[in-house]
């Protein structure tokens, strides 16, 4: 695995040690975890914060995490990130770079991206992309009105996360303009080369003799739904620094791109089936020049973003996320750090300061 950080990054990160020890240091908390109800339209927030009560070992799905459930929040760096799941993803599926980020300080919220996720995946796709940044803004907004957190966070500069699906809300929220007519041309051009992002585990190709018309039927039925070519876009002010993993981006217009409105860094995975790399994450490494490279890892897969990755997946989600052979998971740990590493550089702690009354996020579709 090749892992890339910047000079510059090293530099900046001695600077903080120097002149913010105090607000940036290693926090001794557990992870503590929580959830804000369903508010509209919106599902549950799911939130981890440092703690100081004990863990304990909780079925979540098929996997069993170490949690402080619905424990006393404990005072950290005063700072917000907020994760966006994948397709069908769930808010457990994080819990490892979320322990990453509470280490460093940060609370972490995750919204359950409406009916594209893991207890009701009706819409993937362009309808949720469109959905999506405004249902992070409305994250840091319930957030901003919990009395248990409200009072221990400034919300005017707010990190943001997402992999793959959420890879593509984060793009958004960088300043990424998009839209489902980009997402239709895409796989007219390329549908053999990147079946499963247009189709998604629908189907899939053989190697048979009904891969044609497999491919034939797809690029019909996606010119059919998604000819709107008006840009979609999001602007949210307090979202300061931006994370994309393995993002869907074969739909955005590369120059909005280009100079993105907030530092913005990229984790990718080479052996990616799911999303080939070079169409999305590849392409935007190229088209930024200021993005900043957290992970490139030669023999990771789409799912080696999942950490822990669930037990038992198999099926065309099983071909498309289970990890590829020879790939080492041991080495996750290390990503998460990098990526904690990046907020601590861009959203930067506020110990002891008092806390900022949330801005509303202005917002244009």
């Amino acid at each position: 695995m090749s892992l890339s950080i910047p000079f510059r990054a090293a530099l900046g990160a001695c600077v903080l040690a120097i002149t913010g020890a105090i607000a940036q240091t290693a926090w001794s908390a557990t992870l503590g975890q929580t959830a804000l109800p369903a508010r509209g339209e919106d599902g549950p927030v799911t939130v981890y914060y440092p703690s100081e009560a004990q863990e304990q070992p909780v079925r979540r799905g098929r996997m069993t995490l170490r949690l402080a459930v619905d424990a006393p929040v404990q005072r950290g760096n005063g700072r917000l990130v907020v994760i966006s799941h994948g397709s069908g993803g769930s808010p457990w599926v994080h819990s490892d770079l979320a322990r990453a980020l509470v280490e460093e300080g940060y609370v972490v919220a995750m919204p359950e991206h409406r009916a594209d996720n893991y207890r009701d995946d009706s819409t993937p796709g362009p309808e949720s992309w469109a959905r999506r940044p405004a249902e992070v803004s409305r994250a840091i907004d319930a957030i901003g009105r919990d009395p248990r957190f409200a009072p221990l966070l400034q919300l005017d500069r707010v990190g943001v996360y997402g992999m793959s699906a959420g890879g593509h809300t984060a793009l958004t929220l960088a300043g990424g303009r998009w839209s489902p007519a980009g997402f239709a041309r895409h796989c007219t051009a390329h549908i053999a080369e990147d079946f499963p992002a247009c189709v998604g585990l629908f189907t899939h190709l053989t190697g048979g003799p009904l891969d044609g018309f497999k491919q034939w039927l797809a690029v019909k039925v996606i010119a059919s739904r998604f000819d709107d070519d008006r840009p979609h876009e999001h602007f949210d002010p307090r979202v300061a620094a931006v994370v994309a993993a393995v993002p869907l981006a074969a739909d955005y217009d590369l120059s909005s791109l280009a100079a993105p409105r907030v530092p913005l860094a990229l984790v990718l995975a080479e052996k990616d089936r799911w999303l080939a790399t070079r169409f999305h994450g590849g392409a935007v490494r190229s088209a930024c020049r200021s993005c900043e490279l957290i992970a490139d890892m030669p023999d990771a897969g789409h799912g080696s973003m999942l950490s822990p990755l669930p037990p038992g997946i198999d099926g065309i989600a099983g071909e498309l996320l289970n990890d590829p052979p020879g790939f080492d998971r041991s080495r996750m740990p290390e990503v998460d750090r990098r990526i904690a590493a990046f907020f601590v550089r861009y959203v930067p702690g506020v110990v002891g300061a008092p806390a900022a009354k949330a801005a509303s996020a202005d917002t244009a579709h």
